[in-house]
């Protein structure tokens, strides 16, 4: 042993006193079961200020000064089996953004990465007893992590007599392991935002143990604490010794779980300042909705109704199960279709940074195992490999060049998109991954965009994907001289401007909001019903209508739209309000609008008069769709609430 008996009784000695001082109740806790693995967490930090002869014991040797804790604990008659450190000092010498190195072999270190695969979980025995055929004495020997827990051959007895035999008979052969625990192997990836320019990110391989195990899944964004150790595979004669880093895991903190619990103390911090923000709108909340889309991806100009279907999207319906079981997605997918210069990239890659657990990826460089699951083969058992949807399970999938993925691979991205999973039959593994995650895609139209043209056949995609889109904006670029002017000014003078403005919402603002809307659960109320059924019966009557977008997944869009729309503005009901701008968003969707006409969504700037605006359109809709009862309500509602002292400081235009 590396640790003489001294050092060895000074840190059982340091870390006995600290555990009496600041575990004694979670010790108290504990329940004296040997199957059961229950494990303490320790801050280091803490630890460390108590005896830094203790620190620098740690990180020199730190698998052994583990084994001290493990033994400490066990002299206190408590049954437990591991101990688990987190709260590393943030150093260098002990934090790790990159995948670490061999220069960093035998050291306790913490690594951040993306979870992306995860192995079967496995029974693993790590000890066994061998009697010595001669003396018949009876030893207990480690498995060899270094070698695959692999029990290597014993050379000599080691009873203290002269026994000098070399055959030893194993007593665990033919009855049951005893000595067996949970095993697991995960692989993290560094994260793409870290890396300088032009890196590859590279992956390693975790070992978890006991209850570690299942701790995360693919997607995670995890830190994890451990030994980085070599193993290798038993050498033959003529064959080449292949040594690979393994991350031993001591502790794994799932990063976007521990921050769905920090930004939750921040969203109670924050919480007044949203409910003041309404507050101020209370008079005409469409006014202050347009304030928070003015703040998103605000170095485009205008595109009203974009910006307006983006943040629907990004905030998401509500999840509904039937009385069968059967799970109706909450989850809003919509397709940007336009030329080129038209801005779609932009807002892709702004909403990837507003949504956590978000995933950009191209459809050219994306085969169909990359957007959805990879079977990979190691040694001789294959695994699964997550791929983009999969990754994004509970957050955003934002994929360019949407028609450039192959036919083939574009058809296995259906049950995806609409059942929310995967279902797999690859290499003997059968399976079913979640993929509860929106999806925001855009591409370029094949050739000059006609606007007397079916969608299918202008971006050859095939009817059952389009239909599977809540949304599909066309972006066409007419070359109107004077919206040429207004955005070469705004471009050339008042960029800077604009983005120093202080009405603007930073973008950590945007991603708290966005995250305090997912949590509401608005209902439908009767009214909205009433009118997007109406609407929906009305498209499914109109002569020359889409058969691909006029589908029962329609009515359900619309359903989503309006729950969404209810998030943005702060409600818990869905009202008529958010029935009337769910009905506009999917009037600029189609082809020739049944109702409001043929809108040019890429020329739409914010209105100068959002009240007039909203009025205009509540009647021409509920009078087209026949409910006057519906609208007279509306119209009383808002000469009711909408008297404003100033009604110019409800307005928002100029951008």
């Amino acid at each position: 042993m590396l640790i003489s008996e001294a050092q060895e009784a000074l840190i059982g000695q340091v870390f006995e006193s600290y555990l009496r001082q600041h575990h004694q109740e979670d010790i108290l806790q504990l329940t004296a079961d040997e199957e059961n693995h229950s494990p303490i967490f320790v801050n280091a930090m803490t630890l460390f200020e108590a005896n830094m002869e203790v620190a620098d014991y740690f990180n020199a040797y730190p698998s052994e000064v583990l084994t001290i804790f493990d033994k400490d604990l066990r002299s206190c008659f408590l049954m437990l089996n591991s101990l688990v450190s987190s709260g590393l000092p943030v150093c260098p010498e002990m934090t790790r953004d990159a995948i670490p190195r061999s220069r960093d072999v035998g050291c306790f270190l913490s690594v951040t990465g993306t979870v992306i695969c995860t192995g079967a979980t496995k029974v693993l025995e790590y000890e066994r007893e061998y009697m010595c055929t001669s003396c018949h004495y009876v030893f207990t020997k480690q498995a060899d992590f270094e070698q695959f827990y692999s029990f290597t051959q014993q050379m000599s007895c080691p009873n203290s007599t002269d026994c000098k035999s070399d055959k030893f008979t194993s007593l665990n052969r033919d009855s049951e392991l005893a000595a067996c625990k949970d095993y697991q192997e995960i692989k993290i990836q560094e994260q793409v935002q870290r890396l300088s320019m032009g890196n590859i990110p590279r992956s390693m391989v975790v070992a978890l143990e006991d209850d570690l195990v299942d701790c995360c899944k693919s997607g995670d964004e995890v830190t994890v604490y451990g030994v980085i150790c070599q193993r290798w595979k038993p050498c033959y004669d003529g064959a080449p010794c292949y040594v690979e880093l393994v991350l031993k895991a001591n502790n794994i903190e799932v990063a976007n779980r521990s921050s769905q619990q920090t930004s939750g103390l921040a969203m109670k911090d924050i919480q007044k300042e949203f409910e003041d923000f309404w507050k101020s709108y209370k008079h005409f909340p469409i006014a202050g909705r347009n304030c928070i889309l003015l703040s998103l991806c605000p170095q485009i100009f205008g595109m009203y109704v974009i910006k307006l279907a983006v943040a629907m999207v990004l905030a998401g319906g509500v999840q509904r199960i039937d009385s069968s079981g059967t799970k109706v997605r909450g989850e809003c997918h919509m397709l940007l279709v336009g030329d080129p210069g038209t801005g779609k990239s932009q807002f892709l890659k702004y909403a990837a940074k507003i949504i956590p657990r978000s995933i950009l990826t191209t459809g050219i460089g994306s085969t169909s195992a990359g957007l959805t699951v990879a079977a990979v083969k190691d040694g001789n058992d294959w695994h699964l490999e997550a791929g983009a949807l999969v990754l994004a399970d509970g957050g955003l999938c934002c994929i360019d060049e949407f028609s450039s993925i192959k036919e083939h691979e574009r058809i296995s991205i259906h049950e995806a998109m609409e059942q929310q999973s995967i279902s797999v039959a690859k290499a003997g593994i059968v399976c079913k991954l979640n993929t509860r995650t929106s999806i925001l895609a855009a591409t370029n139209p094949k050739g000059q965009l006609n606007p007397n043209e079916p969608l299918s056949v202008s971006m050859a995609l095939a009817s059952p994907l389009l239909s599977r889109f809540d949304l599909v904006l066309v972006l066409m670029d007419n070359r109107n001289p004077e919206w040429d002017r207004v955005i070469s000014s705004f471009i050339l003078e008042a960029r800077e401007l604009c983005s120093e403005s202080a009405d603007l919402w930073p973008i950590e603002k945007m991603k708290v909001y966005f995250s305090v809307i997912k949590q509401l659960q608005p209902q439908m109320s009767e009214e909205a019903n009433s009118i997007l059924t109406r609407y929906y019966q009305l498209q499914r009557q109109t002569d020359g209508r889409n058969a691909a977008r006029t589908t029962i997944r329609m009515l359900e869009s619309l359903s989503r739209l309006a729950e969404a729309h209810s998030r943005l503005m702060y409600r818990e009901m869905v009202t008529i309000e958010d029935a009337i701008m769910a009905i506009s968003v999917m009037e600029c969707s189609m082809q020739g609008g049944t109702l409001l006409g043929n809108i040019n969504a890429l020329f739409m700037p914010f209105p100068t008069d959002p009240f007039e605006q909203y009025k205009s359109q509540c009647q021409i809709l509920l009078e087209e769709l026949n409910l006057q009862a519906l609208l007279q309500k509306e119209l009383k509602r808002l000469e009711r609430v909408c008297v404003p002292n100033d009604p110019m400081s409800y307005f928002v235009g100029g951008h």
